[in-house]
């Protein structure tokens, strides 16, 4: 092998093919952006090519890897603003209509609290939304499929905790 090649697995533009738009409304589903959406989708395929996961595996194995990058992703953004408004450097605001403005603040706040989620439950979660079913959640969990919907119900109760906890009194 020469000094900087990369091998390239065979298969990648079919799985690539095959499960681009999935891995894409996973994350997306996640951060809430498309083109963050890309980029995670971007950084998965990337370690599906240098993975030794079978080409009939690549599914599940792209699906939970999407959901893992973008909570990641989430959980990174999420402590760079707290750092910025510690700095100083509030969040910018842009006029807008306000009906805008107050559905993206909802979906924020639902975001920023998946993120402060255990990173299992949050999967889980993310995962039986994306349209898995229990046996996919936890086959790409590596969790028996009777405690998929204990560990969703218990995600979904502690996002609504976390969505009343940091919720604005008004």
């Amino acid at each position: 092998m020469s000094r900087g090649r990369v091998d390239v697995r065979t298969d990648l533009e079919q799985v690539f093919r095959g499960h681009y738009a999935r891995v894409v409304a996973v994350a997306a589903r996640v951060l809430g952006s498309r083109d963050q959406a890309e980029d995670v989708a971007q950084e998965v395929f990337l370690s599906f090519g240098r993975s030794s996961v079978p080409a009939d595996e690549a599914g599940g194995w792209l699906t939970v890897a999407a959901t893992h990058t973008a909570l990641n992703l989430l959980r990174s953004g999420r402590r760079r603003s707290s750092r910025e408004e510690i700095a100083g450097d509030g969040p910018a605001v842009a006029p807008d209509v306000a009906d805008l403005v107050i559905t993206r603040e909802e979906r924020s706040s639902v975001r920023a609290a998946l993120a402060r989620l255990p990173h299992k439950q949050a999967a889980a979660l993310v995962l039986r939304h994306s349209g898995l079913s229990y046996a996919e959640v936890a086959a790409a969990l590596d969790m028996s499929p009777g405690s998929v919907g204990t560990t969703v119900r218990r995600a979904e109760s502690h996002l609504l905790e976390e969505l009343n906890r940091h919720a604005s009194p008004e």
